[in-house]
C-alpha cells in the first residue's frame, strides 16, 4: 500500500496494464480489418512491426521502477516527512507520461513499417523475361522437415517472386502424377496471388511426381507472343520416378528456355503426415506397411538444371531460393512486354509519424508533479 507522497502503484499498474490490453486489441483488430475489407492497403515492411513486441517490456520495465521509487522514496525520508521533501508527486501525471511516450513509441514503429493505400492507377511499360513456375503438389510435399511444411515454403517461396517480379510475366503450372496449367502466362500480380490460395495437393487426383511432363507442359505455355528470355523454375522435393525430367530439360533448352531448380526438403527426409479434418490421422505407408519417407534427391534436380542450362538452388525455412532465382532472371536479355495497368501505391506513414510526434512531445511535456494553482496570483491581470 502507498503511503502519501509516492506512487500509487496498484491504480497505476491497472491502468497502464487496461491501455496495453486494449491498444493490442485495438491494433490488431485493425490489422485484420484492413487485410479483409481494405485490399488496397499493405504495409510495406511488415518485418519492422515486430519492433512493437518491445512495447510490453517497456511496461513491464516501467512498473518495476515504480516499485524501486517507491522504496527510495521511503528510504529518503520517513513517511510523515516525504510531503515536506519531496512535494507534489502525482501518480496519474506520471501513469499519462509513461502512456503518451509508450504509445507513440508505437505509432513510430507503424510509420517505418511503411503503411500504405492503392488510391491510384498508373500505366507503366513493362521489361522483362517470361517465367513459367512448375509446382510440386504432390503428397510428398506435405513432409515436414522443413517448417511448417514443404508445400507451405513452396507457396511462401512463390509469393515471394511474384512481389520480386518486375515486369516479367508470370505462368503457373502445377504437377503430381500428371500436370497441367493453374495460370497462362500473364503480368497480372493480383490473379498469381489469388491463385497461390488454392495450391495444394487435392489439385491433381494422380498421384507420383512427373517432373519431365511438368517441364514440357511449362514449355508449351510460351505462346509465339512470348518475351525473348523464357525460363522454367521447377519447384520440387526432386522424387521423379515416372518419366524422364532431364530429358525435358534438354528439349526445353533447344527451345532457348532455361530450366532452373529449387529443391525443397531435407536428405534425410521425413513421413508424410496423413490428416483428416485438420487432426494428424498418422503417416503414408506403402504397400508393405513400412512408413514412407519422403527425401530431397538433389541429384536430380542438379541434373535438371544442368541439362536445363539454369541453375539449382536447396531450400531452406528461412531460405526460399527465390533471390537465386531472381538474380538469374535479371541477368537474362529484358523484352519490351508493352504496358500494364496496376494500383500504385501512396505511403501512408505521414499520419502515424504526426501522432507518434504528438504524442512523445506531449509526454516529454508532461511533469510527474501534481497541478498547482498558485501561478495564477502571477499572471499580468493580477500584477
Amino acid at each position: 500500500m502507498s503511503t502519501p507522497n509516492t506512487y500509487r502503484t496498484g491504480a497505476m499498474a491497472t491502468t497502464v496494464l487496461i491501455a496495453e490490453v486494449v491498444a493490442w486489441g485495438v491494433g490488431i483488430a485493425f490489422l485484420l480489418t484492413a487485410s479483409r475489407y481494405l485490399p488496397q492497403f499493405r504495409i510495406q515492411r511488415q518485418e519492422v512491426l515486430w519492433a512493437l513486441a518491445a512495447g510490453p517490456v517497456l511496461v513491464a520495465l516501467y512498473l518495476a521502477g515504480l516499485g524501486l521509487k517507491n522504496r527510495a522514496l521511503r528510504r529518503f525520508s520517513d513517511d510523515a516527512l516525504i510531503g515536506d521533501m519531496v512535494p507534489g508527486i502525482s501518480s496519474w501525471r506520471s501513469a499519462l507520461k509513461f502512456l503518451l511516450l509508450r504509445h507513440g513509441f508505437s505509432f513510430a514503429i507503424f510509420a517505418l513499417a511503411g503503411p500504405q493505400m492503392g488510391t491510384r492507377l498508373e500505366e507503366v511499360a513493362t521489361k522483362g523475361v517470361d517465367v513459367v513456375v512448375a509446382l510440386d503438389v504432390s503428397n510428398s510435399m506435405l513432409a515436414e522437415d522443413i517448417k511448417p511444411d514443404r508445400m507451405e515454403v513452396a507457396k511462401r517461396a512463390l509469393a515471394q517472386l511474384v512481389d520480386r517480379m518486375g515486369g516479367d510475366r508470370l505462368g503457373i503450372v502445377v504437377f503430381a502424377g500428371e500436370a497441367y496449367t493453374q495460370m497462362p502466362i500473364t503480368a497480372d500480380r493480383g490473379a498469381a496471388k489469388i491463385f497461390l490460395n488454392t495450391l495444394g495437393p487435392n489439385l491433381v487426383r494422380t498421384q507420383g511426381t512427373v517432373i519431365g511432363a511438368a517441364i514440357d507442359q511449362a514449355r508449351k505455355s510460351f505462346g509465339p507472343d512470348a518475351a525473348k528470355s523464357k525460363a522454367i523454375i521447377v519447384i520440387s522435393d526432386g522424387e521423379s520416378f515416372d518419366d524422364d525430367p532431364v530429358g525435358a530439360a534438354m528439349r526445353a533448352a533447344e527451345e532457348g528456355i532455361v530450366v532452373n531448380t529449387i529443391g525443397l526438403g531435407t536428405r534425410q527426409g521425413a513421413p508424410i503426415p496423413i490428416r483428416m479434418g485438420g487432426r494428424m490421422m498418422g503417416f503414408k505407408k506403402d504397400r508393405e506397411g513400412q512408413t514412407v519417407i519422403a527425401k530431397l534427391d538433389p541429384a536430380t534436380l542438379m541434373r535438371i538444371a544442368q541439362a536445363g542450362g539454369g541453375e539449382f538452388v536447396e531450400a531452406t525455412a528461412g531460405h526460399t531460393g527465390v533471390e537465386a532465382m531472381v538474380r538469374k532472371l535479371r541477368g537474362m536479355d529484358q523484352s519490351s512486354l508493352g504496358t500494364y495497368t496496376f494500383a500504385g501505391h501512396e505511403d501512408r506513414y505521414q499520419y502515424f509519424l504526426a501522432i507518434a510526434c504528438a504524442m512523445l512531445v506531449a509526454g516529454l511535456l508532461t511533469g510527474e508533479r501534481k497541478l498547482s494553482v498558485s501561478w495564477i496570483k502571477f499572471m499580468p491581470w493580477n500584477a
